[in-house]
C-alpha cells in the first residue's frame, strides 16, 4: 500500500493534491492515502479565521473551503492530526475524530483507525508544560490565552493511549518525541537548522509526552512536521519481555512550499483479508469507554489515576469483553460511516463575510458517536458550562465510587514539569516569523555554508538541482544490540513538489518540467516547484531568524507581540 506523507499544511490541500497527482502518472504509481501531521487549517469561512493562532495578515482563506463546500472532492482518503495553527473552533466539534469534509478525516484529540488492516493513531497538538494537566475548558469565543491553549496536548489524552496494548503500525504527532534527533543524522540536521543546537544539546527540543508515547507503543512509523525540517531516523526500543526488540522508523517532513522537502511516499505491506475503507478500532473504542469518568472541561490541574495506593482503579487498558461489547455497540460494523454534514456554511469568495463571528457548532458526527458509545460531547458541555468534571467536583469518583483522580497528587508523568526550566516544549515558534522564514533562495535544498559538502543553491540553475536518488537512513541507535539486524527501511525518496519551472519560463509560472537524476535515469526522482520568491538576500544571513517563546537562550517574552 502507498501512502502519501505530508509535513505541515498549511491549507495547501490544492497543492499536496496536484503533487501526489503528479507522482502517480510520472511514477506510475497509485498512492492510496495521505497522512497530514498537522497545521492542516481545514478553515470553512472567515469566523474560522478568527479562531487560527495566527497574525491577522497571515489569516488567509486558502483552499480547504473548496473541500468542504463540496466544489471539490479529495482524490484520496486523507487522515490528518492537528498542530498549533488549526481552525480550532471546527476541530473542537469532533473531539473523538471524525469527517472536516468528504474523503478527509480528522483523528481527533488523539485516535487510532483502522485502514486495510494497518492501524494509524495519532495525538494532535503541541505539548506546553503549563497547560498539560488541565482539561480541555476552551471553548469560542478563545481569549488570546486560549487562542493558543486550545491546542495544547493534555495529560488525559496521553493516558487513554498508554492504555493501547496492541501494536501500532503507524503513528502520527505534530511535535517530534523529544531526544528522537539522537537516532538520526544530527549533524545534518543543526546544518540545516543552526538555532536548534542548544536545545538538541540540553536535549530539550521536542515533547516528553511524545518522547513517553513513542517508548511505549514502539509503531512500526512515527511521522511529524512542525520543525519544518526533513529528518529521519531509526530508533530500536529495548525489548519487552521474551519479545523480540521493535523498531521506529521516524520521518519529520517540511512544510508545503517551493524548494522544501514535504511530501513522502512509503510503502506499508498490507493485511490480506481486510476490509478496504476506513474503520474505528475497537480496542481504541473500548478504551474510550472506560476513561469517560476521567475527563475534564475545567483548567484546574488534574493527575490521571495510578497504582499509588489511593485509586481503585489505575488500568484502564481494553479487555477482550470490552472490545467485544463495543462491536456489539455497533452491530458488528466497524466501518466508519461516511455522515459528513456541514455545519456552518461554506466561504463565498463571491460574497466575503470578513465580519463573521466565529461559530460555536456541535457535530452530528459527535453526537451520534456518543450516543452509540455512551460517551460525553466534552465541547458540547463546555459550551454549557458544564462545572469541574464530567462527573463532578475535583476529586471526582467513577461510577462505581471509586477515586479516578486527584489535582494534588504529583504527577505520574515526567511530561508534567511545570517545576523543570529544561522540560517545556522549546517549539512554539513566532507565526510571523516562522511564515517567512527560509523561503528565499538561500534556503532552497543544495544550500550550504562554505566549507560544508554540498553545493551552494547560487551555482546550480533551478532546473538542475539534483538530490540523492535514495533516501539512507541511519543505523538504529539502541543500548541493546541483537546478533543481526536486517534492512530495516527502505524508503523511496521523498517526493515533495510540482516539477521545476526550466529559467525560460515566466515567472508567475508556478509549476513545470522535471529533469531525470544524471547518474540513474531509472531511479525515483525528487520533484522541485520553483518560484521566484527569493526575498532580498541582503535582509538575513544563512542563518534563519526565527522568534521562539519561553526559552532562556532568546531573550523573549511569553506570548510577545509578534505572536499577537
Amino acid at each position: 500500500m502507498k501512502i502519501a506523507v505530508e509535513g505541515c499544511c498549511h491549507g495547501e490541500l490544492d497543492k499536496i493534491y496536484e503533487t501526489i497527482g503528479y507522482l502517480e502518472k510520472k511514477e506510475g504509481v497509485k498512492v492510496d492515502l495521505l497522512l497530514c501531521c498537522g497545521d492542516f487549517q481545514a478553515v470553512r469561512n472567515e469566523g474560522d479565521m478568527k479562531c487560527m493562532a495566527v497574525p491577522a495578515k497571515y489569516r488567509t482563506m486558502q483552499t480547504f473551503y473548496k473541500y468542504y463546500s463540496g466544489e471539490k472532492k479529495a482524490p484520496v482518503l486523507t487522515i490528518f492530526i492537528g498542530g498549533n495553527h488549526e481552525a480550532s473552533n471546527h476541530l473542537q466539534e469532533l473531539p473523538y475524530g471524525g469527517w472536516v469534509a468528504p474523503n478527509i478525516y480528522y483523528l481527533g484529540y488523539a485516535g487510532v483507525v483502522r485502514y486495510r488492516g494497518i492501524r494509524i493513531g495519532g495525538l494532535s497538538g503541541i505539548f506546553k508544560s503549563r497547560d498539560f494537566r488541565r482539561g480541555h475548558h476552551e471553548f469560542p469565543p478563545y481569549n488570546p490565552d486560549t487562542l493558543r491553549s486550545v491546542y495544547h496536548i493534555r495529560n488525559i489524552e496521553v493516558f487513554k493511549l498508554k492504555q493501547i496494548q496492541m501494536p501500532i503500525d503507524i503513528f502520527m504527532s505534530h511535535d517530534w518525541p523529544r531526544g528522537i534527533y539522537h537516532y538520526g543524522s544530527t549533524a545534518e540536521l543543526l546544518r540545516k537548522k543552526k538555532f536548534l543546537r542548544q536545545e538538541v544539546e540540553s536535549n530539550s527540543l521536542g515533547s516528553p509526552a511524545a518522547e513517553e508515547l513513542l517508548a511505549h507503543l514502539q509503531p512500526s512509523y512515527w511521522f511529524s512536521a512542525h520543525l519544518h525540517v526533513k529528518f529521519a531516523a531509526v530508533m530500536q526500543h529495548q525489548p519487552k519481555g521474551n519479545s523480540p526488540p521493535r523498531v521506529t522508523k521516524f520521518l519529520s517532513l517540511d512544510k508545503c512550499l517551493p524548494y522544501r522537502e514535504f511530501l513522502q511516499i512509503v510503502d506499508v505491506p498490507e493485511r490480506p483479508g481486510s476490509s478496504e475503507g476506513l474503520e474505528y478500532d475497537p480496542e481504541w473504542l473500548a478504551i474510550l469507554k472506560a476513561t469517560n469518568s476521567l475527563q475534564r472541561i475545567t483548567p484546574h490541574p488534574w493527575n490521571p489515576p495510578e497504582n499509588n495506593g489511593l485509586h481503585e482503579r489505575w488500568d484502564f487498558s481494553a479487555s477482550e469483553a470490552a472490545m467485544m461489547k463495543v462491536v456489539e455497540n455497533f452491530s458488528g460494523e466497524l466501518a466508519i460511516p461516511d455522515n459528513f454534514s456541514r455545519t456552518v456554511p461554506a466561504y463565498d469568495p463571491n460574497k466575503p463575510q470578513p465580519n463573521a463571528a466565529p461559530s460555536c457548532s456541535t457535530n452530528p458526527q459527535t453526537t451520534e458517536l456518543c450516543a452509540t458509545l455512551g460517551l460525553t460531547d466534552i465541547y458540547a458541555l463546555a459550551g454549557q458550562g458544564g462545572v469541574m468534571g464530567i462527573t463532578g467536583g475535583e476529586d471526582d469518583d467513577d461510577e462505581d465510587g471509586q477515586s479516578v483522580g486527584s489535582a494534588d497528587e504529583p504527577s505520574e508523568y515526567p511530561t508534567d514539569t511545570s517545576g523543570l526550566s529544561s522540560s517545556y516544549n522549546p517549539d512554539e515558534i513566532t507565526i510571523e516569523e516562522e511564515w517567512e522564514e527560509e523561503e528565499g533562495a538561500e534556503d532552497a535544498e543544495g544550500n550550504s555554508e562554505p566549507g560544508m559538502k554540498g553545493e551552494k543553491l547560487s551555482d546550480t540553475a533551478a532546473g538542475d538541482i539534483h538530490t540523492p536518488s535514495r533516501l539512507v537512513l541511519p543505523r538504529p541507535k539502541s543500548d541493546f544490540s541483537p546478533p543481526q539486524l536486517p534492512n530495516l527501511m527502505n524508503l523511496p525518496p521523498p517526493s515533495h513538489s510540482t516539477p521545476a519551472v526550466p529559467r525560460s519560463h515566466p515567472a508567475s509560472e508556478k509549476e513545470g518540467c522535471c529533469e531525470e537524476e544524471e547518474e540513474n535515469v531509472s531511479a525515483a526522482r525528487f520533484l522541485k516547484r520553483t518560484s521566484n520568491e527569493s526575498g532580498d538576500p541582503d535582509s538575513r544571513g544563512t542563518t534563519p531568524r526565527i522568534k521562539r517563546r519561553n526559552q532562556v537562550i532568546y531573550a523573549t517574552v511569553e506570548d510577545e507581540d509578534g505572536e499577537d
